[in-house]
């Protein structure tokens, strides 16, 4: 049975429980839509918890680089479930869940030049929350299959869909597109990866809305 949270102090709350129940490293996977608010949710999450206890790894530090994408001639379908190294971001969580001698690196993704860079960040090997989010956590192909298997917990973010129009035209518009790029965007490319998303929302453990 899916647990139901209404909002971000009750998923703070959740958190606290969790750490409360476990004396293992946790892995938290949070999934949603594109704009459906995953930074807003994680980033209120780590700034309400002890620095040196939690760390984000985002799925997107996976994304295959611009060269590739146009080799593989995938460019015009970027953030596709297809487009990220989804064997390598599972093979890093499994390291992350069953490793805690060491100190593990992995890239982040920086939107202004849309590429990532290589051992950006770090678990430390005596963090004990992990929290991780992107869209492709609880898909079952394109190589993810193993990644739901590797989470403490998932949550799914529920948001009405035109709250995260409007918020990826303005993220595209942010990053240099004119407002009808942005728009084709959003209801093309972005759109087409929200229905798969969409369909692994009954994978997860707690639904959470919030405004």
């Amino acid at each position: 049975m899916q647990i139901q949270i209404n909002s971000l102090q009750e998923a703070l709350d959740r958190i606290n429980y969790l750490r409360a129940q476990n004396s293992e490293r946790i892995i938290l996977g949070v999934v949603g839509k594109p704009g459906a608010g995953k930074s807003t949710v994680t980033s209120y999450l780590l700034d309400n918890l002890p620095e040196d206890e939690a760390v984000l790894v985002p799925m997107d530090g996976y994304h295959l680089s611009n060269k590739l994408l146009q080799k593989f001639d995938k460019a015009n379908r970027k953030g596709a479930s297809d487009t990220f190294d989804a064997l390598g971001f599972s093979q890093l969580l499994k390291r992350i869940k069953n490793d805690t001698a060491s100190d593990i690196y992995f890239p982040i993704f920086h939107r202004e030049i849309e590429e990532s860079i290589v051992a950006e960040g770090v678990v430390f090997s005596n963090t004990k929350l992990v929290i991780t989010e992107g869209n492709y956590l609880l898909l079952d192909s394109d190589g993810w299959q193993d990644v739901a298997g590797q989470l403490t917990e998932s949550w799914y973010i529920q948001v009405d869909d035109d709250i995260r129009w409007e918020r990826l035209m303005a993220r595209s518009m942010k990053y240099g597109r004119d407002p009808e790029t942005a728009y084709r965007w959003t209801h093309g490319s972005d759109e087409n990866n929200a229905k798969k998303v969409e369909t692994t929302k009954n994978r997860a453990n707690v639904i959470l809305s919030y405004k």
